[in-house]
């Protein structure tokens, strides 16, 4: 077992331990017992041989397992758009036209606002 191995277990034992401290007591602690343990158990299977032995096509996760590769999956057709896009204006123009009306109208409605001070 390598030294990450050693750090990983370590870590997933004091999760257990917590797991088991919380399941003896009551309330919201109770509750969070089991996915606590539930999270040990992840990372036990997240130790770094048995990552590097996936990795190296030994799916068992055990460095000595030879076990054929399973076949790759055919990928699925890839959908085509139904909806095509039809034209129109741009959103930019749109967006610029938007801020150039907008500037109007507040021209207009401050030259509107001198002709009847108060």
């Amino acid at each position: 077992m390598t030294r990450g191995d050693q750090t990983v277990e370590r870590a997933a034992d004091r999760l257990d331990e917590m797991a088991q401290h919380a399941a003896r007591d009551s309330g919201v602690k109770a509750k969070l017992a089991e996915p606590l343990a539930e999270d040990a158990a992840l990372l036990r299977g997240m130790r770094p041989s048995q990552i590097a032995a996936r990795v190296r096509g030994r799916p068992g996760g055990e460095p000595g397992a030879k076990q054929p590769l399973p076949a790759p999956a055919p990928e699925p057709p890839k959908a085509r758009s139904s909806k095509k896009r039809r034209g129109g204006p741009s959103p930019i123009l749109v967006a610029v036209g938007a801020f150039a009306l907008g500037i109007v109208i507040a021209k207009v409605i401050d030259w509107r606002g001198h002709a009847h001070p108060r």
